[in-house]
């Protein structure tokens, strides 16, 4: 085994120290991480959404807030404010909770469209702008969202440019009877959550980002992620295909699972598995079901879609 790969086994690892049962929605968060994307979790209350957080945050070393989101939440709540020391008249920026490693915003969709797009130039630019000037995030820097599915009451559901913003989007499930009783005969979770301690550091996550950069991606795979995406532009069902910003999600996040899949090269089969969680969010559909319905439909509509594009 490469060191790259016992790196990245020890974070997995690690992370299911708390977070058990789910290795997928471990795995789909790593990848994230190194392809330096941001991860939408949409799903139930309960299932520990928010422990996968804080868990990947603890395992590497990183610094993290937690935001709540609210119909009352500002934009200055997220980014930081421009205040007047009043010793010299001087103005002085207090950044706000934006300004970490890994960020969880919780029910994402429960804040306002203004409040929402505060978030956009932090996701996609790694800065934002307050009072006309600009400020540099920390690196490495990703957003972990969560929202409920199926409460719509006081919600504001996020915007197609919002949602291509986040480079995965997962559905975590309930776990099985057994890790379920696993879950309950451990007990003390909070405990467990503050004792764990960090694998990696800061500067191996950004070597390992840089790896994921490094990753091989033949012309031949190239012309598939094309071809993906064009059968989603032509799809008669379909609305609204796949971006230029949504082929390149899904050529980085295939980069990020073959380094976690022990390779340095990518081969059909990554384009294919990240296919899922890159694309179900992007597309938008004539169809008129919610919550859970909505995401199920999206998800086997990729899953049909990738039926008819010949696999290299």
């Amino acid at each position: 085994m490469s060191e790259t790969s016992e790196k990245l086994k020890l974070l997995q690892e690690n992370i299911q120290k708390v977070f058990v049962g789910k290795p997928d929605a471990v795995l789909w968060c790593i990848v994230s991480l190194l392809a330096r994307g941001h991860l939408l979790i949409e799903d139930v209350p309960g299932i520990g959404k928010t422990l996968l957080g804080q868990a990947l945050a603890k395992s590497v070393d990183a610094s993290f807030r937690r935001i709540q989101f609210t119909n009352d939440l500002l934009p200055s709540d997220i980014l930081g404010i421009t205040l007047v020391n009043q010793q010299d008249s001087s103005f002085e920026f207090k950044p706000g909770p934006i300004f970490s490693h890994i960020v969880l915003t919780d029910e994402v969709n429960r804040a306002t469209p203004k409040t929402q797009s505060a978030m956009l130039e932090a996701m996609n630019d790694l800065q934002v702008t307050v009072d006309g000037r600009t400020h540099v995030l920390h690196v490495p820097f990703m957003v972990i969202a969560t929202q409920n599915p199926v409460e719509y009451h006081g919600t504001f559901p996020l915007p197609e440019a919002q949602l291509d913003r986040f480079l995965l989007r997962i559905r975590i499930g309930y776990p099985d009877a057994g890790y379920e009783k696993r879950i309950l005969q451990e007990g003390d979770l909070a405990q467990r959550l503050k004792d764990l301690k960090p694998v990696l550091s800061i500067e191996q996550v950004l070597a390992l980002q840089e790896e994921a950069d490094r990753v091989k991606l033949d012309d031949v795979l190239l012309d598939y992620i094309v071809a993906i995406a064009g059968a989603t532009r032509a799809a008669k069902n379909i609305k609204l295909g796949l971006s230029p910003r949504g082929s390149l999600a899904l050529s980085t996040a295939a980069k990020a699972l073959a380094l976690v899949s022990g390779r340095n090269y990518c081969v059909p089969d990554d384009i294919k598995r990240v296919a899922v969680p890159v694309m179900s969010h992007r597309l938008l559909s004539d169809s008129n079901l919610y919550g859970l319905a909505r995401i199920e439909e999206a998800e086997y509509a990729v899953e049909e879609l990738l039926q008819t594009v010949p696999s290299p």
